[in-house]
């Protein structure tokens, strides 16, 4: 670590201490705000955390509609998200507008919608959900019910998998989840023939690498799990090496957690543009100039709030 980097984390303690601000980060950050924060985990911890922080400002290091879903938990709190421009593809897959029309089509469906969607599609939902409780949230559901699962088609596919539950899922997808190919998990796993695999349900090799393994064809085992998963089953496991399928940014903390154990990425270019836009410079202008907060509408966070409550009540 050079001279300039500790003078911006000590400029940023101070900031931090004087502004009296919490500063969460996401698994998928970059190791040194990962090291910086106050917490890091997945979106359902840190909404959680922020629920619960009794810091009067937030510093967000993730993703703009995490920084929204800590405005709607937290009203009478400052939200700031160090980069406005850190967005997310999964969420810009649907519109407001889009979700609208598709309730139209099934009148008295229940809608369940990732976290990562945007304030106003929460707003339109029954229940919101993270890969963490996404299987939870749809067991709680009556069966009689229809269910619109929006918008990650292989997290849809993966919890209509385990509950058993045909549900209408929306076609969208996270580009970097999705560029993670059964192909490069098998080639992996052959180089690798004593570890473990961790998928995180987002992924596009989710269903083939399951149905590889049920054949035979698959020569390691299997786990699906969100990141805080991951986190906590490589920890606990008397496995060494494991292969993790999901945003690279997550070695980083597994290694921490886990110094003695070994992880590979199955793609090693997973990587969110928009997670690494965060950066110590920005978390320090931030706090500085206490700039780029995220207020979610009162009306929108009004009717945002309940399915965000059931989420975190949830799993």
């Amino acid at each position: 670590m050079n001279a300039n980097t500790v003078d911006l984390i000590a400029e940023i303690g101070e900031l931090r201490r004087s502004r009296e601000a919490v500063i969460l980060a996401h698994n998928y950050q970059i190791p040194e705000i990962q090291d910086l924060a106050d917490f890091t985990g997945d979106s359902l911890a840190l909404s959680r955390q922020a629920a619960r922080t009794d810091k009067p400002v937030i510093v967000f290091c993730g993703v703009h509609f995490m920084a929204e879903t800590a405005s709607v938990l937290c009203p009478d709190k400052q939200v700031l998200l160090p980069d406005l421009g850190a967005g997310c593809s999964l969420a810009e897959s649907i519109s407001p507008q889009q979700l609208r029309k598709w309730k139209a089509q099934f009148p008295g469906a229940v809608v369940v919608s990732y976290v990562n969607t945007s304030a106003e599609i929460k707003a339109e939902s029954d229940y919101c959900c993270t890969s963490s409780n996404a299987i939870q949230v749809v067991q709680a559901i009556p069966p009689e019910r229809e269910i619109l699962f929006l918008p990650d088609m292989f997290l849809g596919a993966h919890v209509e998998r385990m509950t058993g539950r045909k549900m209408h899922v929306w076609m969208g997808e996270c580009h970097v989840h999705a560029g993670i190919d059964p192909e490069r998990l098998d080639l992996l796993a052959q180089h690798h023939p004593h570890a473990e695999a961790l998928i995180h349900p987002e992924c596009g090799c989710t269903t083939p690498a399951l149905y590889l393994a049920g054949e035979g064809r698959l020569s390691v085992p299997i786990k699906v799990l969100s990141t805080e998963g991951m986190v906590r089953y490589a920890a606990e496991s008397d496995t060494q090496d494991f292969l993790v399928a999901t945003e690279v940014g997550i070695l980083h903390r597994m290694r921490q957690e886990a110094p003695n154990k070994r992880f590979h990425a199955v793609n090693p270019r997973a990587s969110c543009r928009f997670m690494k836009r965060i950066t110590l410079d920005k978390v320090r202008d931030a706090l500085l100039r206490m700039q780029f907060e995220v207020k979610v509408p009162e009306d929108v966070a009004e009717r945002a709030r309940l399915p965000i409550e059931r989420m975190t009540a949830i799993g």
